[in-house]
This record gives C-alpha cells, sequence and structure tokens, in this order.
C-alpha cells in the first residue's frame, strides 16, 4: 500500500495539483478583503476556504504516511506542518487575530516548488557572510552619522540636527530615496557637501549592497548544485527502496509457488 500512495504523492500531476489548490486558495483569501465580494459570496467562500483546508490536510497526512519517519527529517515537512496547524485553529474569541496569518497558506509554494525550495535554502546559508557585511555597513552608518551631525547640524537640524536623526536620514539615503533633494538643501550653506554625500553613497550603495548581492548569488549557486546532488541521491536512495520491495514481493511470490508445487508433489 505505502508504496503505491508514495507513487501517488510524488508523481508531477499530483505536485501540480497541489500548486494550483494553493494558488486558488490565495486568490479565495485575496477575495475575501473586498467587503462586496464577502457581501455578495461570503459563505461561499468561506466554505471553500475550510474545503481547501481539508484538502492540505490530507495531502500531508498522504505524504507522511508515505514517506513514513524520513517525512519528519525534512524542514520544510515542518514548515508545512506549522502553516496548516495555524489554518487548523479556531479563528474565533482570543484566537481571532489569528485569521490573519491564514495568507500564510500561500508561502506552501516554497515548499511545493522545487525552484523556490532551492533559493530559500540557497538564501539561508548566506546568512553568516551577510551578517559580515551587515556589520560593516552598520558601522559605516554610525561613522557618517557622528560626521555627518559634526558637519550639518546647524545648516540643516530637519536632517541632522542629532544622531538618530542623522542615522534615519543616512539610511533614506542609502535605499536612495530623495537624497538629492537633500544634499542640494545642505549645499546651499555647505557647497563642498557634495563630497561628502558622494563619496557615502558611493561606499554604502555601490560597495557595501552589492557585497549583499554577491554573497546571496554564490550561495545559490553552491545551494543549487548541492541541492541537486541531494535529489538525485534521494531519488536513487527510493529507487533502490521500490526495487527492493518488488524483489521482496518477487520472492514471497517464488516461496508461495515453491509450498503450491512441493504440496502437489504430497499429495501425488
Amino acid at each position: 500500500m505505502r508504496p503505491h500512495v508514495l507513487a501517488l504523492v510524488d508523481a508531477p500531476l499530483f505536485q501540480r495539483a497541489v500548486i494550483v489548490l494553493i494558488l486558488v486558495n490565495a486568490g479565495i483569501l485575496g477575495l475575501e478583503t473586498s467587503p462586496a465580494v464577502v457581501g455578495a459570496h461570503g459563505p461561499l467562500l468561506h466554505t471553500l476556504d475550510r474545503m481547501l483546508v481539508w484538502v492540505f490536510v490530507t495531502e500531508i497526512a498522504l505524504r507522511w504516511y508515505a514517506h513514513g519517519r524520513r517525512f519528519l527529517s525534512d524542514p520544510w515537512n515542518w514548515f508545512d506542518l506549522v502553516i496548516i496547524g495555524i489554518a487548523l485553529l479556531p479563528a474565533t474569541g482570543p484566537f481571532s487575530v489569528l485569521r490573519v496569518l491564514r495568507v500564510l497558506r500561500v508561502l506552501r509554494l516554497l515548499s511545493v516548488i522545487p525552484s523556490l525550495r532551492m533559493v530559500v535554502t540557497g538564501l539561508f546559508r548566506a546568512l553568516p557572510g551577510m551578517a559580515s557585511i551587515s556589520l560593516l555597513l552598520v558601522l559605516l552608518l554610525y561613522v557618517s552619522a557622528v560626521m555627518g551631525t559634526k558637519l550639518f547640524q546647524e545648516q540643516a537640524p530637519d536632517h541632522f540636527g542629532d544622531l538618530w536623526t542623522s542615522l534615519f536620514t543616512l539610511f533614506q539615503i542609502m535605499t536612495g530615496d530623495s537624497w538629492s533633494s537633500i544634499a542640494r538643501e545642505v549645499m546651499e550653506d555647505e557647497p563642498l557637501a557634495w563630497v561628502f554625500f558622494v563619496a557615502y553613497i558611493l561606499v554604502s550603495t555601490f560597495i557595501a549592497l552589492n557585497l549583499f548581492i554577491a554573497v546571496a548569488v554564490e550561495a545559490l549557486e553552491q545551494g543549487g548544485g548541492r541541492a541537486r546532488r541531494e535529489e538525485r541521491e534521494q531519488g536513487s536512495r527510493e529507487g533502490q527502496e521500490a526495487l527492493l520491495a518488488e524483489l521482496r514481493a518477487l520472492r514471497s511470490e517464488v516461496a508461495d509457488l515453491r509450498r503450491a508445487v512441493g504440496t502437489g508433489e504430497r499429495v501425488r
């Protein structure tokens, strides 16, 4: 029985059907944000939503039964269990705030679609490298904020009046939001202020943020190769297990035939 269920849950058609149902569920959750749609079709949307929840519960139960103990060894399966567990909590009383978390079901696409799963896994592997770059960026932000406060506190108190205001202003400039208007305002009193802003933007945006991208891309490349190797190894293991199951069944049939032949000879 289990090999048949395993073949079912691993079939591409089954996985595509799950993806379609997740997208349909996302559409229903989006429609429930419209008061007009809820007023006209609220009961129908609620019924469809509950039906899809139980479909997802059945799908996870089948996968758990098919993979056995190996099901809990995969972190993505734990992710699915948490998402569906939140969906099963009551949405009334003290748990009414959890109703908002139903939209997290859309995130199950991360575990269902292999390419998305590979991207997220690669990003998690890049976190140690990103932490070092984040520390470098924090140091740069702090040093620049102290310099900006000392240099432009009197000329632009709205942007560099104190350390916290300068930190927020420089973070805003790092994102590229209205940095030119801030720079021009300061340059009205300090014509050479452009040196500070240009140097800060070059270091923070074109160097530090690009380091984030470089680390992420490297992790994605390494994670992609590793994920492909793991998928090949898992497929090989599953193929070997299926072959062993067929061999056991064949040996059992041969043993039954031998017993039947021996019984017939004794009867004669």
